[in-house]
């Protein structure tokens, strides 16, 4: 599936990957390929996003975005809140 992760100053993420772990206002979910049409509220949390079967470079990182400390083909973003919409595969979260 497709991720793109927006912040009010910029793109942080933009490219394909695995799964995505969100915090919900009701706890944390996961998105895989093919995950049917959901538009949600995010909470204050950490989004993990896991890159198994994909080989990022550094350039296709941005500041916010860091390699998960135990696995470097997890990564994480902090969020104070946000919004994602999944449809046709494609993923975007608009994260604050």
């Amino acid at each position: 599936m497709y991720l793109e992760i927006v912040s009010p100053e910029a793109t942080l993420f933009s490219s394909e990957v695995d799964s995505v772990v969100v915090p919900g206002v009701n706890g944390e979910f996961e998105m895989l390929s093919n995950h049917a049409p959901i538009v949600s509220i995010l909470s204050e949390g950490t989004i993990r996003i896991n890159t198994h079967s994909q080989s990022l470079t550094f350039d296709e990182l941005h500041g916010d975005v860091v390699p998960h400390s135990k696995d470097n083909k997890v990564l994480t973003v902090k969020i104070n809140s946000g919004t994602i919409e999944m449809k046709d595969n494609k993923l975007i979260i608009l994260a604050d």
